[in-house]
């Protein structure tokens, strides 16, 4: 398991990339949950934000890739709309102790 940051760090409704060694990863946190993805979309394989820690649509409800606008589920990873309709992307176990993310890779 890797230490990602502070539970604090991630706000409801907030994303946030990370680097962790070779890993592009981001997590969402929707309170009380946080979820983490690879940061790549499965349509093409490239990054998802559009700015540094923006992977969410603008009403927070969803995650965006910002290439073709495909949408995604914070809670399952699901394409629900776009050229990748029905794929997901990478989810990877997260746990939350002593107000820390961690993430397995």
């Amino acid at each position: 398991m890797h230490k990602l940051c502070a539970l604090e760090d991630l706000g409801d409704r907030t994303s946030k990339g990370f680097q962790v060694g070779e890993d592009a990863i981001f997590a969402v946190r929707q309170d009380p949950e946080v979820f983490i993805y690879r940061n790549q979309c499965p349509h093409l394989g490239i990054a998802l934000e559009w700015l540094p820690d923006k992977f969410l649509d603008l009403d927070s409800e969803l995650i965006q890739c910002s290439t073709h606008g495909a949408l995604f589920t914070i809670d399952t990873g699901l394409c629900i709309s776009g050229p990748c309709s029905g794929q997901s992307l990478t989810a990877l176990p997260c746990e939350i102790k002593d107000g820390e993310v961690w993430v397995a890779l």
